[in-house]
């Protein structure tokens, strides 16, 4: 590899996409190539007639991590891309017809807790509210915002010690269990797990800082362009800092010099792209499956990836607002521990709860007057054998009859697209689900796929397969490891 040759960067998500911010804000040159014809990898979207839908993440959290990705090219993240803080973050809605919202501010949030649960638990959860402030505070720089594949990047022992004493390596359900009593309670602040794909009685509650993410620090979402407007702005900032990003040009090959270095990409093309280091930012496992990376680059921890569940999205466009209705609704199922015990059988939950997703106004995603509607229901992925030839249009009509027992009305003829494992599949995700690996201990920080080969020197990777993980923050956060890693080098 030469000194003088660009970094490529294979994948337009969020991770390569924050890669090649960092890098070419530090001078570095910089390609991005991308197979599809647009920024934004799993952060997609998708037309229907005059209805825009986001086909990736609906929740975004952690905003500086955003602010920093912008800020290292000299960007303002309210130039580029404004925010809106929801309100409420989030509303809880109950089989038993109550609802809990949840709201920036702890006396504010404890309030609604005690409208709901009587005061002894609003005084509960105050506590619990402070223990997830705790474990937020040892993981968050010592587990989730560090480079496993550094040594300094290894947990101390003191912090290792820190995080057993704040309960981080508890279940999450017992965790939440042993602060709280009122069963609405606990499973609004455990069911955050199924985003590393895991039950809360199978995650370790160091996961609870996802409920801290969402629950205390706040879920946001961009004033105007929906999620999607993320990657895009990413895109820009990179390409005015410096990187060339080609869309519709597909990586095949990475290759290596005499020394077993990255070297090269070689594209669909036939082109062949001279490297001095490579950022890999698509699907891993896929990476792996079609001989995109060298034989030497090949993870032991891939060999038998353990799959996060997967999910059936409906996105449904709507000919008006419907009234009284939150950004986003948790609907909880009657069911709970009965619902995951399915999924991991491959089997459909049988009493799912439902993530509904009802932007405000923007007239990028319907018409004036008009309005989007999102549903996600989890659901097994590709790998547990599950039939979906014959699930997918049973699962559709429960969904459409679910949302109408819940006041939506009647949406059977309203327009709609619907993504289901397969589907996803067909967009590259491995397994048909868009939530990579799931977060078992021995897929987690260090035994989760590192960041970088250890027998190809310039052979990096960034995106939800790597640590630190799935989720916006996380994945923006590990494309600025690659970033470091190579700047490092170069030095």
């Amino acid at each position: 590899m030469g000194a003088g040759d660009p970094v490529v960067v294979v994948g337009a998500g969020l991770g390569g996409l924050a890669a090649a911010v960092h890098l070419a804000a530090r001078g570095r040159e910089v390609l991005v190539v991308e197979a599809r014809g647009e920024p934004g990898g799993c952060c997609g979207s998708a037309h229907l007639g005059p209805y825009r839908f986001d086909t990736g993440p609906s929740v975004l959290t952690m905003p500086e991590v955003l602010a920093d990705t912008f800020g290292a090219a000299g960007e303002d993240l309210e130039d580029v891309l404004p925010l809106r803080r929801l309100d409420p973050f989030y509303r809880m809605a109950f089989p038993d017809g109550s609802h809990l919202d949840v709201v920036a501010g702890a006396e504010e949030m404890a309030a609604n807790v005690r409208a709901l649960c009587g005061p002894a638990e609003a005084a509960r959860y105050l506590r619990f509210r402070r223990r997830l402030a705790a474990l937020f505070a040892v993981e968050w720089p010592s587990f989730i915002d560090a480079d496993m594949t550094r040594l300094r990047g290894l947990a101390r022992p003191y912090a290792l010690l820190r995080l057993a004493a704040a309960g981080g390596f508890r279940r999450l359900d017992r965790f939440a269990a042993a602060h709280l009593t009122d069963e609405r309670l606990i499973r609004a602040h455990t069911f955050q797990s199924l985003y590393v794909g895991l039950a809360p009685q199978k995650a370790m509650a160091v996961y609870a800082v996802i409920a801290h993410m969402d629950t205390v620090g706040g879920v946001y979402f961009p004033s105007d362009g929906g999620m999607h407007a993320v990657p895009q702005a990413l895109a820009r900032v990179a390409e005015k800092a410096g990187a060339c990003v080609r869309y519709g040009t597909r990586a095949t090959r990475v290759e290596t010099d005499a020394s077993g270095a990255a070297a090269a990409v070689r594209l669909d093309t036939g082109e062949r792209l001279r490297a001095s280091h490579v950022v890999i930012a698509c699907d891993l496992p896929a990476a792996h499956r079609d001989r995109l990376l060298p034989e030497a680059a090949r993870d032991w921890r891939l060999r038998r990836p353990r799959f996060a569940p997967s999910c059936l999205v409906m996105h449904l466009g709507l000919d008006r607002r419907p009234a009284g209705r939150a950004h986003h609704t948790l609907h909880f199922g009657r069911g709970w521990a009965s619902t995951f015990s399915a999924l991991e059988a491959g089997r459909p939950q049988p009493d799912p709860s439902l993530l509904v997703t009802c932007p405000g106004p923007d007239t990028t995603a319907a018409p004036a007057g008009h309005a989007t509607l999102s549903v996600l229901e989890p659901a097994p992925n590709l790998a547990t054998g599950a039939d979906w030839e014959r699930l997918a249009p049973w699962l559709r009509d429960r969904l459409l009859r679910r949302l109408a027992d819940l006041g939506y009305g009647d949406l059977s003829a309203a327009p709609r697209m619907t993504f289901d494992p397969p589907a996803w599949a067909r967009m590259g995700h491995s397994a048909g689900t868009p939530f990579a690996l799931d977060h078992r201990f021995r897929q987690t920080a260090w035994f989760r796929p590192s960041g970088r080969s250890r027998r190809v020197p310039g052979l990096h990777f960034a995106g939800m397969h790597t640590a630190p993980g799935v989720g916006v923050p996380p994945v923006l956060i590990s494309g600025r490891l690659a970033a470091a890693r190579i700047l490092e080098d170069g030095r």
